[in-house]
């Protein structure tokens, strides 16, 4: 097999190529196409992000899908494929071996609306998608939410559950059927469109079953198909995903050669640090046995790199793990962000411009308001709204009810407590709300659930708009610090009720850290030598005098900000001491000297890390993720419940109609306890209704609009009136498909059908499924025809526009109203004619009627 020859051309103008093995040959799978597999083949996939937001950090993944039919042969080829393309790509890419209906949250990533398993093979002549091919009947049972896969099935009702989606495909029909245990998800609802927009040309038509017993036609149609069904329907078996707490455990093997057999041998375990990858050597990463990670270091050898894919599997065999199990291959300096989160830390060679180092630089500048809002990804990166310059009020949570503290000493806050914040700000002029949950280290565990319980009380009174933050004492975000003016100061113990400057001490040490009022916090430490440090200042206030310590290596800006914030201590006198010019008793006054740090802090690290968002849902208690990558405003749906890490924050975006949404919290909370990183559980987490959306949490999208929610249609508007399908088989009204649905002779209701009644054309022309019918039969309308009026004539417009339902004439169809204007009248109201009216997809249809006054 010549490899070289059989390289294509990767064109340059789109991010995604897909390949099918065939004949030792690399054939490009046309973009219609995309997302369709069968399985007895193997697959390429390059997938090399353009966009300028992706390309940050991230490059480009190579993957090797295997169907479960393949034979050796394909398997063979693909793989050595892989293996001359990732060198013409010069090395770069990420490497993934993905098994049928096991494939990572990455390659499914790709295929919006989502993935179809595709019986045998692809013969020489057939297409990959055959459009306005009628000649079919299929089941496809379609499983997942965020990642949708259908896969062909038995044409039978034992292919059935009560959990999952059915799409019976009768060629110039496709009937979903949703089971009784389903949750309304348009991901579904997507795939069954775009196999109709594909594979028919959008002119098939959709019925949506929610609801048997009101879906009376459909099912006549199903049971002429699929015959009568006998008993109840089983339970759907229960998707073994892979939860966090399985997820949490890392192995990290280092592979070395020894007389030409390979040697492994664990190295550590989580959590890990990047230091333990040495550029000579490779590695093997074992996530929990969900996913096999190869690190290849830059000086490996070019054998063992070849051999990556080999030796993994060797490793899985060797471990008893499943066939399937997902195998991801990185480079030394072009891992992804999967791979380098498995990591307490990880920092690029070279420093990445915009990085927040550089951002640190313009927070400390005067904060641009409209720049702000405007350009959502710097306030995201910064972690800064606004400037914070809107309305501060606090409460500190006692005797589990809120009390209102007085504004001068909004920003003295006391371990043993908590408190609520709550920030009152404008944005393009609407008003906007952030509460602040702040929780001392120190509060009962009483107190805390007393916080959360205020949070939702004014949550309530604010109609749900409010954006939570959980903030843990010594963790407080940038802009927490910047509504308090850089005069935060907490005080150790608890505040008293009749608070009035300080509690009564002998002795008290505060550690003042910031250079401005963004990142200034006062911490009181124990007071003692030890607690000092060279860096920063101190102030040491005793019965008689307030010493203010500045250590050797703290900034001009650090003393005037420490000079600014002493005042609201204590108002005793204060002598400014100097590091190594210290009284004796300054040193009495803390029970003598002590050793502490001194030495000069270098600038801190800021871990590269990409944002990440996930699906939660629960499966047996245990919470489970489903990664989105690439992600988009698009992945937000109002059934969801969505997890993005930022690594600095947590955010957590609560779909309107989500449920869970007391859980969400802990949700995060558990995703923090069990990331195999070691991640700090005071990292903040951001609470965010749909519709009330920051710019902190915008800015982490590529582009957001902020009307989707309000042009956006829901799955019942979709299923109701964006289909035309329901109504038309229901009230059986017109011509659909050449389906006659026979009407028994008794009361004139239907009668039931059977298998022998319905009869399939086996000509190329169409799938002409016919009932037999001994009376005039009504039919359905087609998916963009229009509809058969059930009175003769015109109506004028006021008969028609702005009526309710029971103000029409009779025998107008409520849902067609437009199609009783004369033509002049329709193509004066709408711009168009009837028959260009009707070509438009439905929701098009259904918005101009929305805006006409005809929905």
């Amino acid at each position: 097999m010549d490899i070289n020859k059989g390289l294509p051309a990767i064109a340059s103008h789109r991010d995604l190529h897909v390949w099918i093995i065939e004949n030792q040959r690399m054939v490009p799978v046309p973009e219609r196409a995309y997302g369709n597999f069968f399985e007895e083949h193997c697959y390429i996939v390059l997938h090399v992000p353009r966009s300028l937001k992706a390309t940050q950090g991230a490059s480009s993944d190579l993957h090797y899908w295997v169907g479960k039919e393949a034979g050796a042969e394909a398997q063979g080829s693909a793989g050595a494929f892989v293996q001359h393309l990732l060198e013409a790509l010069g090395g770069a890419a990420v490497q993934h071996r993905e098994a049928q209906g096991h494939e990572s949250d990455c390659f499914r990533s790709y295929f919006r609306p989502g993935v179809l398993y595709r019986k045998g093979g692809l013969a020489s002549a057939l297409k990959h998608v055959e459009t306005n091919m009628y000649n079919i009947q299929r089941l496809l049972h379609i499983q997942g939410r965020k990642h949708v896969s259908a896969t062909e099935v038995e044409l039978s009702w034992n292919s059935f559950n009560k959990s999952d989606i059915f799409l019976l495909d009768l060629g110039k029909m496709m009937i979903q059927w949703n089971g009784p245990e389903t949750s309304p998800v348009l991901q579904g609802l997507a795939l069954t469109c775009s196999l109709q927009d594909r594979e028919r040309g959008g002119r098939a038509q959709i019925g949506v079953i929610d609801d048997e017993v009101k879906a009376t036609d459909l099912m006549r149609i199903m049971e002429a198909v699929l015959g009568c069904r006998v008993g109840n329907l089983p339970a759907s078996v229960p998707n073994k995903s892979i939860n966090q707490l399985q997820k949490a455990s890392v192995r990290l093997y280092h592979v070395c050669e020894k007389e030409e057999d390979s040697v492994i041998q664990e190295l550590a375990t989580c959590p890990l640090t990047q230091d333990l990858l040495r550029e000579e050597d490779y590695y093997i990463l074992d996530q929990g046995g969900s996913k096999i990670y190869v690190w290849q270091g830059r000086m490996s050898g070019l054998q063992e790199k070849k051999a990556a894919f080999s030796r993994a599997l060797a490793f899985i065999q060797a471990k008893g793990y499943p066939t399937y199990t997902n195998v991801e291959v990185v480079n030394d300096g072009a891992e992804s962000a999967a791979f380098k989160q498995l990591f307490q830390a990880w920092s690029t060679r070279k420093p990445e411009n915009g990085n927040l180092h550089g951002m640190s630089e313009l927070i400390r500048g005067r904060l641009d308001v409209g720049k702000l809002h405007s350009q959502p990804e710097l306030a995201a990166q910064l972690r800064m709204v606004d400037d914070a310059s809107g309305q501060v009020e606090v409460w500190c949570i006692q005797d589990l009810c809120r009390q209102p503290m007085d504004p001068k000493h909004h920003g003295q806050l006391y371990a043993g407590n908590c408190y609520l914040v709550l920030y009152t700000y404008q944005k393009m002029g609407r008003v906007q709300y952030i509460l602040y949950l702040w929780q001392g280290h120190q509060a009962t565990t009483s107190e805390i659930k007393a916080l959360n319980c205020n949070a939702e009380e004014l949550d309530l009174m604010y109609h749900g708009a409010l954006v939570r933050v959980h903030v843990t004492m010594g963790s407080e975000p940038p802009h927490f610090l910047a509504i308090l003016q850089g005069q935060l100061v907490v005080f150790q113990g608890r505040m008293g009720h009749n608070r009035k400057g300080l509690p009564a001490s002998a002795m008290r040490l505060f550690h003042v850290q910031g250079t401005d009022i963004y990142n200034t916090k006062t911490m009181e430490v124990p007071a003692r030598a030890s607690a000092l440090n060279s860096n920063d200042v101190f102030l040491l206030v005793t019965a008689s005098i307030c010493y203010l310590w500045f250590g050797k290596g703290c900034s001009g800006d650090q003393r005037e900000m420490a000079r600014t914030v002493v005042a609201a201590i204590s108002g005793e006198t204060k002598e400014t001491v100097l590091e190594g010019q210290e009284p004796p008793c300054f040193w009495e006054a803390l029970g003598g000297r002590a050793p502490y740090p001194s030495n000069k802090r270098l600038p801190e690290d800021v871990s590269s890390f990409q944002p990440r968002l996930f699906e939660c849902s629960s499966q047996m208690g245990q919470l489970v993720l489903t990664e989105v990558v690439f992600f988009s405003q698009e992945d937000l749906d109002k059934y969801d419940i969505m997890l993005l890490d930022t690594w600095q924050e947590i955010f957590l975006w609560l779909g309107e109609a989500a449920s869970g949404w007391k859980e969400a919290v802990t949700w995060g909370q558990e995703y923090l306890k069990t990331h195999p990183a070691g991640r700090s559980l005071a990292t903040p987490i951001v609470v965010i209704k749909q519709g009330h959306e920051p710019p902190t949490f915008t800015g982490w999208f590529f582009t957001w609009d902020p009307y989707k929610w309000t042009n956006n249609q829901s799955y019942e508007e979709v299923v109701d009136g964006g289909l035309g399908a329901k109504p038309a088989i229901f009230e059986l009204t017109a011509e659909l498909n050449n389906f006659q649905l026979s009407r028994g002779p008794s009361h004139g209701r239907a009668g039931p059908l059977t298998p022998r009644t319905l009869k399939g054309s086996q000509d190329g022309s169409g799938n002409e499924l016919q009932l037999d019918s001994k009376g005039g039969g009504t039919s359905t309308s087609s998916y963009h025809s229009s509809p058969k009026p059930t009175i003769k004539g015109s109506l004028s417009r006021e008969q028609l526009m702005h009526q309710a339902a029971e103000d029409l004439p009779e025998g107008v169809d409520p849902a067609h109203k437009e199609f009783y204007l004369s033509d002049s009248d329709f193509q004066d109201i709408f711009g168009k004619s009837k028959e260009e009216f009707y070509s438009m997809a439905k929701w098009r249809q259904q918005q101009e009627k929305k805006q006409l006054g005809f929905f």
